[in-house]
């Protein structure tokens, strides 16, 4: 099993497409695209951890459909965008605000949006989250995980800790 973060797929938002400059001719390819990608990526027996802004403006009844063909075990860490209708989708492992947890011996903290300071930041715990669209400098240890600067797919952690610089937590500025 591997885990992989994500955020702001904007699923059924048609404005993602001009304001995120994403490369899509309409709503139906960005959407199509996107679940392609993730499950290019992510297996059944996979984890995901979502942070925020699954979608914004399909009926409750399609973020259903997207959220059952998403591959993996799928949590949500809860954005500007994402309401009562998305949160109460069945399919969601977990719905948070904030979350905190280890893997693969680092120390993660988890929110939609960037922190100027986290929970041990200063023993090397990585401040993982959404919302900039990659329009935010980046703190060290701190990554946005928004689809639009991570080729449209949840990444693994390996991933995102060589991309920022740092294989493990505390070394470096990541």
């Amino acid at each position: 099993m591997t885990v992989f973060f994500t955020a702001d797929t904007h699923f059924g938002h048609a404005g993602a497409r001009a304001l995120y400059r994403r490369p899509f001719p309409d709503v139906r390819a960005m959407d199509a695209a996107l679940l392609e990608r993730w499950n290019a990526v992510v297996g059944p027996e996979d984890e995901v951890w979502h942070l925020g802004d699954f979608a914004l403006g399909p009926t409750e009844a399609r973020m259903q459909e997207l959220l059952a063909r998403l591959n993996g075990r799928k949590h949500l860490i809860t954005g500007n965008n994402d309401g009562p209708r998305t949160t109460s989708l069945t399919g969601w492992a977990s719905v948070a605000a904030y979350r905190e947890l280890e893997l693969e011996g680092v120390g993660l903290v988890l929110c939609h949006y960037a922190f100027r300071s986290w929970r041990s930041m200063a023993k090397g715990w990585w401040n993982l989250h959404g919302h900039s669209h990659g329009r935010l400098k980046p703190l060290p240890r701190q990554a946005d995980l928004g689809v639009d600067i991570w080729d449209f797919r949840p990444v693994p952690l390996a991933d995102i800790l060589a991309a920022r610089g740092s294989r493990r937590a505390g070394r470096g500025e990541g």
